[in-house]
């Protein structure tokens, strides 16, 4: 007797968790992203640049972005900050500060409701120190 009512209860509890994960499963958007890799080129030093990766919802729920953090202090992110509907477009915007000199290989690492949680956007280029010339 014991047997068939542990037995009862642990088919309950691996049930309601199945459950549970199929309905947070079909919760999570697609981010169709244009770009998630974008060079900026050559760009003067002390001018600060700014990329925005769009993207299209080709889920079936709506994508809600709950942060996006930066890699460095140097970058201020922002993005679409209201629900994107399926068939939606959103972005996501990089404003790099350009302050030193050199190349540079930063990234933006978003959260959300699509698989996996987080989406990687990625964007580098070089700083050209300013010269009498330029």
């Amino acid at each position: 007797m014991k047997n068939l009512m542990f037995l009862a209860v642990f088919a309950l509890i691996v049930g309601t968790s199945y459950g549970q994960a199929t309905a947070q499963k079909a919760e999570t958007g697609v981010a169709s992203f244009d770009n998630m890799n974008f060079d900026f080129g050559k760009i003067k030093q002390g001018v600060p640049v700014t990329h925005e990766f769009k993207f299209t919802n080709t889920g079936k729920a709506p994508i809600v972005i709950t942060n996006a953090q930066p890699s460095c202090g140097c970058t201020i992110p922002d993005w679409s900050k209201d629900p994107i509907p399926p068939g939606g477009k959103g972005y996501v915007k990089a404003t790099y500060n350009a302050a030193a000199p050199g190349a540079f290989d930063k990234s933006i690492t978003v959260m959300a409701n699509v698989e996996n949680g987080v989406v990687m956007l990625r964007f580098h280029g070089e700083v050209v120190a300013n010269t009498p010339n330029n």
